[in-house]
C-alpha cells in the first residue's frame, strides 16, 4: 500500500489532521490502538474564556471559526450531530467578582464573549446567591460519537488500523518511509500522553495531567446550560450531568481513584443544594504542555517525521487550527506560528 501519510492516533488531534488530508485529496492511513484515551474522556466544552481570570483564550476568535467549519463539515459527511450550542454561565461568589467581570467585557478581546447582563438564580437547587454571567458562543461537542463515527468511516474506507505503532520497524530513506507494507511519504504522530514512548519525539517536554469525571443523576436540578463554579457542570440528557474535572500530576494510570471521586463530589455539593447519584466515572490522561501551548512540527533529524500533541485540555477548540497548520507546513512549508513550532524548545 501506497500512502502520502501514515498517522498516528485519532483523538482530536488525529481526527483534526485526518480532515485536512482528506480536504486536499492526500492518501493516508491510520494506526490507532485506543490506548490514550484523554479525549474519550473529555468534557468536549468550546469556550473563548479563561473563566478562572476572565481573559481570553489563546487565539480564541481563530480557534473558534476554524473549529466549528470543522465539525459542522464532520457532521454532514457522515450524518451526524455533534456540535451541540449551549451556554456557559460563571457563578460569581462575590460583588467583587460580578465588577470584574463587567471591567472585563470592556476589553475589546471580550465584548463579543462576555454577556453583561447580570443573571440571577432563581433554580432553589444551585447554590449561587450573587448569580451568574453568561458566556456567548459556546457550546459542547460529543466527543465520544465523533470518534465513534469517524473511526466507523475510516474502517469502511479501509484505512483505519486498529493496532499499536511499533517505532522500532519504522524505515526511511532520502523520499519514502516504510512501516510493514505501507510506504508513505511522511508520518504524524498523534499519540497523545503516549508519545513519552516515542523515541523520536519522546524528548518533548509533554507533561501527563490526569483528568477525572463523573457522571450524576440529578432529577431535581433541572439546569439546561453548562454551570461553572468549583467544578463544571455539563447538562446530557434525562438528568444527567458531566462534573468535572480534576488535575492530577504524577499518577500516569487511567484507573480511576477514590480522592478524585470525592474531591469532586464536595466541590460539587457546594455548588448545588440537590441530591444526586453518581452513576459513572472516568478517567484519562490529558496531553499538556508547560507553556500552555501545543506541540507542532518536523522532527530536527528526520524530516519526513511530524508530531500533532499537547492539545491540553481545550482540544475541540485548539485541535482543527493547529492541524491546519501543520499541514500548510508540511505541504507547502509555511512556517508554524512560533508559539507552537516544537523549535521553541531547541536548546
Amino acid at each position: 500500500m501506497k500512502v502520502d501519510y501514515i498517522v498516528v492516533g485519532l483523538g482530536l488531534a488525529g481526527i483534526g489532521i485526518c480532515e485536512q488530508l482528506r480536504a486536499h485529496n492526500k492518501a493516508f492511513v491510520v494506526f490507532d490502538d485506543g490506548s490514550q484515551r484523554s479525549s474519550w474522556v473529555a468534557g468536549g466544552l468550546y469556550n473563548p474564556v479563561v473563566l478562572k481570570r476572565f481573559t481570553p483564550v489563546w487565539k480564541s476568535k481563530v480557534q473558534l471559526n476554524i473549529a466549528l467549519k470543522h465539525y459542522k463539515s464532520i457532521e454532514q459527511r457522515l450524518n451526524i450531530n455533534v456540535i451541540r450550542p449551549i451556554s456557559v454561565y460563571r457563578k460569581f461568589d462575590s460583588i467583587e467578582e460580578q465588577n470584574n467581570w463587567f471591567t472585563a467585557s470592556d476589553k475589546p478581546e471580550l465584548t463579543d464573549y462576555l454577556n453583561t447582563t447580570l443573571i440571577k438564580n432563581d433554580n432553589a437547587a444551585v447554590n449561587a446567591p450573587f448569580g451568574f454571567g453568561k458566556v456567548n458562543q459556546t457550546g459542547r461537542i460529543d466527543v465520544i460519537n465523533l470518534i465513534k463515527a469517524y473511526t466507523e468511516e475510516l474502517k469502511g474506507a479501509g484505512t483505519y488500523i486498529k493496532d499499536a505503532f511499533n517505532h522500532s520497524i519504522l524505515n526511511s530513506s532520502d523520499t519514502m518511509l516504510t512501516y510493514k507494507n505501507i510506504a508513505a511519504r511522511g508520518v504524524i504522530f498523534a499519540e497523545g500522553y503516549g508519545m513519552h514512548k516515542n523515541p523520536y519525539f519522546k524528548d518533548l517536554p509533554l507533561l501527563p495531567t490526569k483528568g477525572e469525571l463523573l457522571t450524576i443523576h440529578a432529577p431535581d436540578l433541572k439546569i439546561d446550560y453548562v454551570l461553572k463554579g468549583p467544578v463544571f457542570l455539563i447538562p446530557l440528557q434525562q438528568d444527567t450531568y458531566l462534573v468535572g474535572a480534576t488535575y492530577g500530576r504524577g499518577d500516569t494510570s487511567h484507573d480511576i481513584t477514590d480522592k478524585a471521586r470525592s474531591d469532586l463530589v464536595e466541590k460539587l455539593k457546594t455548588l448545588i443544594n440537590c441530591s444526586f447519584e453518581v452513576i459513572n466515572h472516568v478517567a484519562g490522561i490529558r496531553p499538556t504542555v508547560k507553556d500552555r501551548r501545543p506541540l507542532v512540527g518536523r522532527h530536527s533529524d528526520h524530516k519526513q517525521l511530524y508530531v500533532l500533541n499537547g492539545l491540553g485540555t481545550r482540544g475541540v477548540m485548539i485541535g482543527p487550527y493547529v492541524a491546519g497548520q501543520l499541514f500548510e507546513f508540511m505541504e507547502h512549508n509555511t512556517p508554524l506560528d512560533k508559539e507552537i513550532d516544537i523549535c521553541r524548545f531547541d536548546k
